[in-house]
């Protein structure tokens, strides 16, 4: 019997290393579009094999309940993986609350099993692990809200916020070390848990709709922190390993982010960006813009040379980017050099726009990310802003008062003609009122991104009715 389990025991391991091989490649495949299909499969294999390896555990008392699990997870999980690609940043925000009270849950009964023969390097990694997995659970609820817009998307703030926040986290890290001094001190653990998940929700409230990218990166990083905390805990090296690949990526794409911006974590986190300026937007409202019609844009498009066109979330809530495939086409089939500028923090979580473009098969090559475009806009005839607000907004470079004063943006006001494809004259997400639009080479173009692209087709003869 001892032989069997041993020998059960290493089929297990060998599973465990190839999935964390698979972990490993398709986290560096996925760096890059044209092998991210591939980075994708090999997560789901090293996860296929990791739960196989699982379910062999000699510890498994009774298949029952993991079978009623795997079917639970199975029906929420299939209407999950259905969403509409708008819908992807706040589904990805669930995924990270969902593997974040599966943290806290299993350190929550970790401890109540082992307390109080518990070591005190085993509780200060229990403690990490439910803390960061309780704030998780409820800044990803938090974000997802706000991201569906069922919280208000502005940032929500009062006197002394960052103080209570400080004061919370405090706590829980104070209660944490008393744990660690007296393992005995059962009845403070409830409390740190709780107060983990005020902070979760008080951490995300006070932020807008503009850093809604960095918070779904750095959200991940937590949640893979504590999922590698919980790998201390449970002594899986598996889990030490996934979880330190996804929390480590997921901080290092929040740093990117943020630079992206020009801002710390600690704006990020603390700085209310994306409050509306509503006297300045409404000293705005009263300013002239051009406007022209499809059949007017077609002209423009038609007689250039070289078009940038800049995707942004509201091509993604119009689900326009397969028209935007046939006005690739169309124009290309004109002789027009055609090309997409990608800002860092376009959408409403990292690689929106990459994802949507994709979907429509657009050529990779012909992604151009912001600091290699930037200086093409010069020499461009065209640039063609698809529901692009923040990331094309001047005022970050002219206007010292603007919360994004110092973010890189796009410049895609120095294209000889610059065409705006918008809803109405509303600000974007972060709130901010965008001087592009009252610009002398700046053209409106008002109404649905997927009609209107779709009406400028049909004028250069590209497409269907």
């Amino acid at each position: 019997m001892t032989s069997e389990l041993a020998g059960g025991q290493v089929v297990i391991e060998l599973l465990y290393l190839i999935a964390s091989v698979l972990f490993i490649f398709s986290l560096k495949w996925m760096s890059s579009p044209t092998s991210a299909r591939h980075g994708i499969w090999a997560g789901e294999a090293g996860m296929l094999l990791a739960i196989c390896g699982t379910l062999l555990h000699h510890g498994i008392v009774d298949y029952r309940l993991i079978a009623i699990g795997l079917v639970l997870g199975t029906i929420i999980g299939i209407p999950l993986g259905r969403v509409a690609m708008t819908a992807v940043p706040q589904r990805t925000a669930l995924s990270h609350a969902f593997g974040a009270l599966c943290v806290t849950l299993v350190g929550s009964a970790e401890f109540y099993l082992r307390s109080p023969d518990i070591s005190r390097f085993m509780m200060a990694v229990l403690s990490l692990e439910v803390i960061l997995g309780g704030l998780t659970v409820t800044g990803s609820l938090m974000a997802a809200g706000k991201l569906q817009e069922i919280l208000p998307q502005r940032p929500l703030t009062y006197k002394g916020q960052n103080l209570v926040n400080f004061l919370l986290l405090a706590g829980a890290l104070v209660i944490a070390v008393t744990l660690v001094l007296h393992p005995d001190s059962r009845s403070l653990f409830p409390f740190m848990i709780l107060i983990a998940l005020a902070f979760g929700v008080l951490l995300i409230i006070p932020i807008g709709g503009a850093d809604m990218p960095t918070v779904i990166s750095l959200l991940n990083g937590y949640a893979g922190l504590s999922a590698a905390a919980m790998g201390f805990v449970l002594g899986s090296k598996l889990l030490i390993i996934a979880g330190a690949l996804d929390g480590s990526s997921g901080l290092i794409l929040s740093i990117i982010m943020s630079k992206a911006m020009n801002r710390s974590f600690t704006n990020v986190l603390f700085g209310a960006f994306g409050q509306v300026q509503a006297s300045a937007a409404a000293g705005e409202e009263a300013r002239p813009v051009r406007s022209a019609t499809p059949e007017e844009a077609a002209a423009v498009l038609s007689a250039a040379s070289r078009v940038i066109v800049v995707p942004g979330y509201g091509m993604a809530v119009a689900q326009a980017q397969h028209k935007v495939r046939e006005l690739y086409d169309g124009l290309t089939k004109r002789g027009v050099d055609v090309r997409f500028a990608i800002h860092p923090v376009a959408g409403r979580m990292p690689g929106h726009m990459n994802v949507l473009l994709a979907e429509a098969d657009i050529p990779y090559d012909r992604l151009i990310e912001m600091d290699e475009i930037n200086g093409d806009f010069p020499q461009t005839d065209v640039a063609l802003v698809i529901g692009a607000n923040d990331v094309t907004n001047p005022a970050a470079r002219s206007d010292t008062s603007s919360p994004i004063y110092g973010m890189p943006i796009l410049d895609v006001d120095k294209a000889h003609t610059v065409m705006v494809i918008k809803r109405s004259m509303n600000p974007g997400f972060a709130g901010i009122d965008n001087p592009l639009y009252y610009l002398d080479n700046t053209l409106m173009l008002f109404g649905d991104a997927k009609a209107f692209v779709g009406s400028i087709v049909r004028e250069l003869g590209g497409g269907h009715s």
